[in-house]
């Protein structure tokens, strides 16, 4: 693709999606960086650079969103939400707007651009989801099966979209407690934990802000996505972070 190529990103307002669209600027794409309420001072001032809103659970949001983006060349689905919590603890109105978010959302941004994609024959979608899909972890029931499901959704995807030299791709971050994804995940915890869960609850707490052992930095994400994007040979899982590589390499060797 030419310097000139143009991605749009979703959830640029903090973590991830930041990162990832202060790269593809350094790189000299056009970058239309999306988020719920626009932040023209997240990112450095750029001529290639737009900052747009939308809310991905909403139809409209996405269409107005895609017609001031113009024509993209990339999709990186990023915009997400978490949940750490018991499942008895879990309100099921947090469940269903989780999914809403991390699978209806991501498949309502991809099933948009394809128009534009297919008659170009040509493009990239790159889902961000999470390395518990390798590896399962406490409290995640809801947050990981979220996942799962985007990550069967595009390996299918590929597949049908492959005709038309079209692309999808997964980027498969580790933990990263220098982000927001923690703090995020438990406002969505109900109040009400049953006191057996308490003791266990706080110990996975501790570990979800432990950066003593190997983590995922933004920084590892950004540099994972660009490769999804800009590399035809790129394989349809990449981990990001040293966590989520180690974590992978132990999986294809065992």
């Amino acid at each position: 693709m030419s310097r000139t190529s143009t991605v749009l990103i979703t959830g640029c307002s903090s973590g991830f999606g930041l990162e990832t669209a202060r790269f593809f600027l350094d790189k000299g794409w056009r970058v239309v960086a999306t988020m719920r309420t626009p932040r023209e001072d997240l990112l450095p001032r750029s001529e290639l650079l737009r900052v747009l809103p939308l809310d991905v659970t909403d139809a409209e949001s996405i269409r107005q969103c895609l017609r001031d983006a113009g024509p993209i060349d990339a999709l990186v689905n990023n915009a997400g939400v978490g949940l750490l919590s018991p499942l008895e603890a879990v309100d099921m109105a947090n469940a269903r707007a989780l999914y809403e978010t991390n699978v209806l959302g991501t498949i309502a941004m991809t099933q948009a651009v394809l128009p534009q994609f297919r008659e170009r024959r040509a493009g990239v979608v790159v889902n961000v989801t999470s390395s518990v899909t390798l590896k399962s972890l406490p409290l995640l029931s809801v947050y990981t099966g979220s996942k799962a499901a985007v990550n069967a959704f595009t390996e299918s995807l590929a597949l049908e979209l492959e005709p038309f030299n079209i692309r999808a791709r997964l980027v498969l971050p580790g933990r990263s407690p220098s982000t927001s994804f923690g703090d995020n995940a438990r406002k969505l915890m109900s109040p009400g934990v049953p006191e057996a869960y308490v003791e266990f609850r706080d110990r996975v707490f501790a570990a979800v802000r432990d950066a003593s052992t190997p983590v995922t930095h933004a920084q590892d994400v950004a540099e994972a996505v660009w490769r999804a994007v800009t590399d035809p040979q790129a394989p349809m899982r990449i981990p990001a972070g040293a966590d989520a590589v180690a974590l992978a390499t132990s999986l294809a060797t065992n």
